[in-house]
């Protein structure tokens, strides 16, 4: 299991999120979860960019508690090149 360590917005519903293993990974947040119950308010872009990283869950959350496993960031994520900023 790997922890999110960081997280940087990326364009869109885009995350740049590092890795306890030092890897950077972009994972695309529409992509893996349907916009409803939990989930409905990240629709909204302000609440969206207010995720942070949880240090004592190892993954990103938001204010209304909406998180994600952080093996299913890694594994949906690709691999960010050292000046990749987008998703």
């Amino acid at each position: 299991m790997r922890d999110v360590i960081q997280v940087e917005l990326a364009g869109g519903y885009g995350l740049r999120l590092r890795f306890d293993n030092g890897e950077v990974r972009l994972v695309d947040i529409a992509a893996i979860t349907p916009f409803d119950g939990v989930f409905e308010p990240l629709q909204d872009p302000t609440f969206f960019a207010q995720v942070r990283v949880e240090p004592e869950l190892g993954t990103i959350v938001w204010p209304n508690g909406a998180d994600f496993c952080p093996d299913v960031l890694y594994a949906s994520g690709r691999i960010a090149q050292p000046t990749e900023h987008a998703a």
